[in-house]
């Protein structure tokens, strides 16, 4: 009997330190692929309001794509819409989002660490970070494209 508890103990600890982290083992990236944080290329935008990027897909293209988008302090988007739904959650920070055509800050509503967001087709929204970073993930049909509420 106590030799099966040593080899059950024996057993238990080998996973255990097989599946800890930071400790390498193969894994077939055809069945299952991923991401470390230090692996995720940040990209910061023209404006320079926000670091984006891609997870899986082509954004610019048709077909899914997954992004992850990080709000710097201070920035937000103007009132625009896109083409097709957008599916969000809100990593860390708080997002703020307001709706319609007048771009007013103050009007905004907080969505916190751990929120979902939709944003429906067609509909004007504007969105970002107040006081402090936000990072969101965003799924969504490409391409993704964003108009400014007065170009409908």
């Amino acid at each position: 009997m106590a030799s099966m508890i040593r080899s059950l103990a024996l057993a238990v600890l080998t996973t255990t330190i097989a599946a800890a982290p930071g400790i390498a083992a193969d894994i077939d990236r055809a069945a299952v692929d991923f991401k470390t944080p230090a692996e995720i290329k940040w990209v910061r935008n023209a404006a320079g309001t926000n670091e984006s990027a891609v997870l899986f897909g082509d954004p610019s293209k048709p077909g899914l794509y997954v992004v992850r988008i990080k709000w710097l302090p201070g920035n937000m988007s103007r009132p625009h819409f896109h083409p097709n739904d957008r599916f969000f959650v809100v990593i860390s920070g708080t997002w703020w989002m307001g709706t319609g055509e007048n771009f007013d800050p103050n009007a905004t509503v907080p969505a916190p660490a751990g929120s979902y967001v939709i944003h429906y087709a067609g509909k004007v929204h504007y969105d970002g970070a107040k006081d402090a970073e936000a990072v969101i993930q965003v799924w969504g049909m490409g391409p993704a494209t964003s108009t400014p509420a007065g170009k409908r």
